[in-house]
């Protein structure tokens, strides 16, 4: 989401740039011309609002983008952008520099808030909306969250070392990560996740050995103690023999492969297994009904954005994440 601020920041910027060297060479003092700019200034300002919005309510980053609505809403602003090109050509020159000065103080403002909010996403907060039951109870469908990405530290834009953190990763955190998958081909969870963001609780370190067992789960070799967030079904629990060698079922667990092998068994019998160094064994609090590291495999480092903070609506539901 930062990424898509910072260019539309970047567009504006470079809108209201052209837009100022037109008027000092006076190409905008001819009505027909200033006509075709403002309505070039309609439909990409508008275009880029109506881009946002539809992007924010599809979850943000990785979620749900309707192409379908982005072509309704883009026609929506043709069709206004043209109406107001004719009203715009009767405008006589008072007028027009009020619209002139109107449209680039909406460039300038959006300039200001889309790179400011961009630098404040990248390196300190981000919103992050619940698309699933796999948190309950802990959160419900459509929570809206702040995550705290500065916690564990920032890094810089295409580098992978991280700097600044104020604390280490440790068990029990939930997190906010983007799906570790490779490219779109990929298959889990029922389809492709990539370029999802994924929020989860931290299980396993790297280094730690994993196993499940029924509704257990044991953290090189023993089991957890249970906790009130824990959230179970009354099922019949399923157990089979597993005739994979340890370093196969390794390897297709850190490929990301395992669920192609094993499905649904995966939920009540797991492991063991290894988390590979700079990685991380996550599961959701409604265990029965999650698709986490059991089935897709660990969470490199680099993936994790950050740490859930604060529930900030519905406001019925406000406040920080425990």
């Amino acid at each position: 989401m930062e990424q898509r601020l910072f260019l539309v920041a970047c567009m504006m910027y470079a809108f209201s740039f052209v837009t100022k060297q037109l008027d000092k060479k006076g190409k905008l003092k001819d009505i027909r011309r200033f006509s075709i700019w403002y309505f070039l200034y309609l439909i990409f300002i508008l275009t880029c609002a109506v881009y946002l919005y539809l992007f924010v309510a599809g979850g943000g980053e990785g979620g749900e983008f309707s192409w379908l609505k982005m072509g309704i809403g883009f026609v929506a602003v043709l069709v206004y952008s043209i109406f107001r090109f004719f009203k715009v050509k009767q405008a006589n020159e008072s007028q027009q520099t009020a619209l002139e000065k109107s449209a680039l103080e909406w460039c300038n403002t959006v300039y200001f808030a889309g790179f400011f909010a961009s630098v404040v996403m990248f390196f300190g907060l981000q919103a992050f909306k619940i698309p699933s039951a796999s948190m309950r109870d802990t959160f419900l469908e459509g929570d809206h969250l702040f995550v705290n990405k500065a916690v564990y530290g920032f890094r810089l834009p295409f580098g992978e070392k991280f700097y600044g953190a104020f604390k280490a990763i440790e068990p029990e955190d939930i997190v906010i990560f983007r799906f570790p998958a490779k490219d779109k081909t990929q298959q889990n969870c029922g389809g492709s996740q990539y370029g999802r963001d994924f929020v989860k609780r931290i299980i396993g370190l790297p280094g730690d050995t994993i196993e499940v067992l029924d509704t257990k789960v044991y953290v090189n070799g023993k089991e957890l103690p249970a906790k009130s967030y824990e959230k179970y079904e009354n099922i019949e629990r399923v157990h089979f023999k597993d005739d994979l060698s340890p370093e196969i079922y390794q390897k297709l667990w850190e490929e990301h492969r395992l669920d192609s092998v094993y499905g649904m068994v995966l939920r009540d019998q797991f492991g063991p297994v290894v988390v590979p160094p700079d990685s991380y064994f996550v599961m959701g609090d409604n265990r029965d009904n999650s698709c986490d590291s059991r089935f897709w495999g660990p969470v490199p480092r680099r993936n994790i954005k950050g740490k859930a903070w604060l529930i900030h609506w519905p406001l019925s539901r406000a406040g920080l994440v425990k």
